[in-house]
């Protein structure tokens, strides 16, 4: 192990887990004495096309000092409610996944129960209108959260849409005029220490030699430090998620466009729909054991029609490296591991992987403690969020395609598993602190796939079914003239 202090810390390859953690360090370390560079080559392409993200991109937009105006203009975005999904239970079926909670203010983790309660009672209604999120997004309306626990607008969640391109060069922007010096070019020499094996430095197919003492990996799928110089390993998830390659192809604006994501399910996997400002984002993702890629092309382009750009494929295998610190290398974004983009977590873990380096930043050398602590945190982050996705394609009875099948019959990870008899034993969702998604996202979902739960919190007891039936319709109707005074979008 070095014991050299970290004066210098280069990032590997730009694109926005590079710029984003550029932008990240260079806010965090101001006035440190830490110089911060970056390499990159125009010649080599970047993944992003177009992102929906989650409402924690707001700790990362404010982390490193964003206006929200600045940055929808500067990104052409536009707000996200949430993702419906279409046709996952079978031709006709969707269910919404709200960013926000269900029910009245503070009631987040009792909603559900009363609903089931209901349900359980002969209630048939969908949760829909017991969501105030759901409903200003099917009308097209927006509002922020308010800072009020007792508010109704407390119960709101957004994200955002934008240019992932757009977005790294607007990061760009911050990150240089905050110090971080950028390096055009491809790296052609990896310089290691022979005794430790920690990388000494990079040195560009310009001539450029950038030395440090802590590297960021940020090169993408090839993962060219932590991977091919560092041999991290990588762990598949293809049996749960079958899809490995995806088409992706934008076209014209969409008037009147909807503020969420839309998910298709289709013949080997699912399509994506995301409304920007400029464009709209379309892609299919699909499994080429089961599609050929150009079949796959051909079914993209039958449900969207005259792209505005050629068809771009990418071809990725679901997972994550067993390692994502090794040494003095720290893989950030795709060269950590890659989930699809389902449920819109690509951002969200390059900004987790930020976090747990800011939080375990080291002041000299790389101890290999700091590595243990971040792979083991890394390691729970990615498998809980497979999980949630794994669950979307298992539970898909209405889908009879030989992909669907292969997902429907493939036994579940032990800890999903656990969530879902937990859920139709009980009505409870049992979550960790530190989880991602949090009770209202397992509700919507597991409701939306068609999970059932045979029993509720018996707190509930305390009042009859006709009182629970009365606060469920106070509540729907609190919501419906809530929304309808909130304005619509342009």
């Amino acid at each position: 192990m070095s014991h050299e202090p970290i004066r210098n810390v280069v990032i590997l390859g730009g694109g926005t887990a590079g710029w984003m953690t550029a932008a990240a360090l260079s806010q965090a370390l101001q006035n440190s004495g830490i110089a911060i560079s970056l390499v990159e080559s125009d010649a080599i392409g970047t993944i992003g096309v177009g992102e929906a993200t989650i409402p924690t991109i707001h700790w990362f937009n404010q982390l490193v000092g964003l206006d929200e105006a600045d940055f929808m203009a500067a990104t052409r975005a536009t707000y996200k409610l949430g993702i419906e999904f279409h046709g996952w239970q079978g031709d006709g079926h969707t269910y919404f996944h709200p960013f926000g909670t269900y029910g009245a203010p503070g009631d987040a983790v009792m909603a559900p129960h009363r609903l089931i309660r209901a349900w359980l009672g002969g209630l048939d209604a969908s949760p829909e209108p017991y969501s105030l999120t759901t409903q200003l997004a099917r009308a097209r309306r927006f509002a922020r959260p308010a800072s009020d626990p007792r508010s109704l607008l407390s119960t709101l969640g957004y994200a955002f849409h934008f240019d992932a391109g757009l977005y790294a060069a607007y990061l760009r922007t911050q990150a240089e005029a905050r110090g971080v010096r950028r390096f055009e070019g491809k790296v052609a020499e990896v310089e290691q220490d022979g005794e430790s094996g920690f990388v000494r430095s990079l040195t560009t197919d310009k001539g450029d030699r950038l030395a440090g003492e802590l590297f960021i990996d940020c090169s993408g799928l090839r993962g060219l430090l932590i991977e091919e110089k560092l041999q991290a390993g990588y762990e598949s998830w293809s049996d749960w998620l079958p899809c490995d390659g995806a088409w992706a192809a934008p076209t014209p604006v969409e008037q009147a466009a909807p503020p969420y994501t839309r998910a298709f399910a289709q013949e080997a996997g699912w399509r994506w729909r995301i409304p920007l400002q400029h464009r709209v984002g379309n892609g299919y993702v699909f499994s080429s054991r089961f599609q050929t890629p150009d079949a796959a092309r051909e079914t993209l382009l039958a449900a969207i029609g005259e792209p505005s750009a050629e068809p771009r494929l990418i071809r990725f295998t679901p997972g994550r490296r067993k390692r994502a610190w090794i040494g003095n290398v720290v893989a950030i974004g795709l060269s950590s591991g890659f989930l699809e983009p389902l449920e819109s977590t690509s951002i969200h873990l390059i900004q987790t992987g930020i976090g747990k380096l800011l939080s375990l930043f080291p002041r000299a050398g790389c101890d290999p403690l700091l590595a243990e602590q971040f792979n083991r945190i890394f390691r729970r982050e990615a498998e809980d969020v497979r999980d949630f996705v794994i669950m979307h394609y298992h539970f898909t009875q209405g889908r009879t395609e030989p992909m669907w099948r292969h997902c429907q019959t493939t036994p579940l990870p032990d800890a999903l598993q656990y969530k879902i008899d937990q859920f139709r034993a009980s009505g409870r969702i049992m979550l960790a602190p530190e989880d991602l998604f949090r009770d209202a996202s397992w509700f919507a979902v597991m409701t939306g796939q068609g999970i059932r739960a045979a029993d509720y919190n018996p707190m509930l007891d305390a009042g009859s079914d006709a009182a629970n039936l009365q606060h469920l319709d106070a509540v729907r109707a609190a919501i419906a003239q809530s929304a309808a005074q909130i304005p619509k979008l342009p």
